[in-house]
């Protein structure tokens, strides 16, 4: 299956992948692009200082199978988010995304993620910034609002300024962060979703595209969520878990017929990972995003264990990958 990149449009954000640390890294991209042609996907968040003193290609570098993708950066320091801007801009992301939303201690520590719901002046100084320097669009990504705050007063309040600052995109996780009492785990599940309030934000601010993240579990609920009127819809662990759920079949938002099945996504896959290994890479980088694959299908189990038991074993290579497979041919066959 040969896989072209899509151009990137004004509807590329009807669905998105959220950016999710230590799991949407350039390899689980690439896997999540064999399924949907169309869907936006984010990077990781990477820090302004990571970008600016670390190893740059390392952090930014992607494959152009990837398009369309959005870079995430974290920061709260107007001069170095446009430093790390430029640093990437040559790159060639279709999007640059300022994190408001993570509520992790170290995002705390270092004075950005959510704990920036509390300072929309120095958001839209930051974004201005990085505008400047950013040949893309430059959107938010955030949370209704923190702690006591009252989302319905505080989230116009900072998307107005925000905006007014020249961003037009936001995609709201529909729950309150709690920075004081909850793990960054609890912050995913214990604050209630808040899917009205969103839906009020989008009747207010028409002329913004605002795309709902939080609690999508499924193509249909995203349709059914665009059909009241949001611009797009933003999935996180679903897909992760369960991408063949959430991504076979995610193009037909766009009135398109792309649907691969699982196993030709594994056949499509393996040309990228016979050239990362053939490049000093390991055949875990890659496999651990792709165990989900076979969630609720016979051999599912089979495929998880060849691939968890062998995959991080030195000289393990795609015939692992094939058996594994096969796990799942037999099982297909069994229960036939």
């Amino acid at each position: 299956m040969t896989l072209a990149p899509a151009s990137p449009s004004p509807l590329a954000h009807r669905l998105s992948v959220a950016p999710m640390m230590d799991w949407t890294d350039r390899h689980c991209r690439v896997f999540h692009r064999h399924m949907t042609r169309r869907a936006m996907l984010y990077t990781e968040m990477v820090t302004a200082p990571a970008v600016l003193h670390g190893d740059a290609a390392r952090l930014l570098g992607f494959d152009a199978v990837e398009h369309p993708v959005a870079l995430q950066l974290g920061g709260s320091d107007p001069a170095e988010l446009a430093a790390a801007v430029r640093v990437a801009a040559p790159y060639g992301y279709d999007e640059i995304n300022l994190n408001c939303g993570c509520p992790s201690d170290r995002v705390q520590s270092g004075c950005f993620g959510a704990v920036l719901m509390e300072r929309p002046a120095l958001v839209a100084d930051c974004v201005a910034a990085m505008q400047a320097e950013s040949r893309v669009p430059v959107t938010v990504k955030c949370r209704i609002g923190v702690d006591d705050q009252t989302p319905a007063d505080i989230l116009p309040r900072f998307l107005e300024t925000v905006a007014a600052a020249g961003v037009r995109h936001f995609i709201i996780h529909a729950r309150k962060a709690w920075l004081k009492g909850l793990s960054p785990k609890e912050n995913r599940e214990i604050p209630p979703l808040d899917y009205p309030l969103v839906l009020a934000m989008k009747q207010r601010f028409p002329e913004l595209t605002l795309c709902l993240n939080g609690g999508v579990t499924s193509l249909s609920q995203a349709q059914g969520l665009l059909d009241q009127g949001l611009d797009g819809v933003m999935v996180g662990r679903a897909a992760y878990h369960d991408p063949a759920s959430v991504l076979m079949g995610a193009d037909s938002l766009w009135g398109e017929g792309f649907a691969p099945d699982a196993h030709q996504v594994v056949q499509a896959m393996l040309p990228y990972i016979q050239a990362h290994l053939a490049q000093g890479g390991r055949l875990h980088q890659i496999t651990r995003h792709m165990l989900g694959l076979f969630t609720g299908k016979p051999g599912a189990r089979g495929w998880r264990r060849v691939l968890s038991e062998g995959a991080n074993r030195p000289g393990a290579g795609t015939d692992l990958l094939l058996h594994a497979l096969a796990q799942v041919q037999d099982s297909a066959s069994s229960a036939a």
